[in-house]
């Protein structure tokens, strides 16, 4: 899984450094190979719910490799966005959230306070993650293959890791503040 996530992660670069040296297909062979890895991982009840968003994303990575190759290759991080921006989005109209799945984990007995924070951080995601792939798309379909992967291979992962980081802090701060009220 591991080196899945480091692929993925390097995918931008990829693209980038061999856009003159490999024909776009060869990308969209790597997208698609990229996705069915993680469907063939997607194995247990936690990640089932991710399948659908990934079978969409292969859908439309292999959809625009029809229409267009060199956007299809661009695509992998903007369909994966999307994907990920649905499973969040609809796990606020058929609860749990996904954060609050992820909560559970490690706290089963989650308070209804609890609950409602993790609603409120699904939703951030949610935001961003439709921003993160409006962004990208609008990058690629610009034709700003450069500034498309400085955005997807850095921008958008360090905005993800301030994102983390600030919901651990203010996660933090909710509970000795809840804490402190009790």
């Amino acid at each position: 899984m591991a080196a899945l996530a480091a692929i993925g992660l390097a995918y931008p670069g990829l693209v980038y450094i061999g856009r003159s040296a490999l024909p776009p297909l060869a990308f969209v062979t790597i997208a698609l190979g990229l996705i069915g890895l993680r469907l063939a991982l997607a194995r247990t009840a936690l990640w089932r719910a991710w399948r659908l968003a990934l079978w969409g994303a292969a859908v439309l990575v292999a959809v625009l490799a029809l229409l267009d190759q060199h956007l299809a290759a661009k695509a992998y991080p903007v369909a994966l966005s999307l994907g990920a921006m649905a499973v969040f989005a609809a796990s606020l109209y058929s609860p749990p959230s996904v954060i609050e799945r992820f909560a559970r984990l490690t706290e089963p007995d989650l308070p209804a306070e609890g609950q409602a924070y993790c609603r409120v951080v699904t939703m951030v995601w949610t935001v961003w993650l439709f921003v993160n792939a409006v962004v990208a798309a609008g990058l690629a379909l610009a034709g700003e293959d450069r500034l498309w992967a400085v955005w997807t291979g850095v921008v958008a992962y360090g905005v993800m890791a301030l994102l983390f980081g600030g919901e651990v802090v203010v996660r933090r701060f909710v509970r000795q503040r809840h804490a402190g009220a009790s």
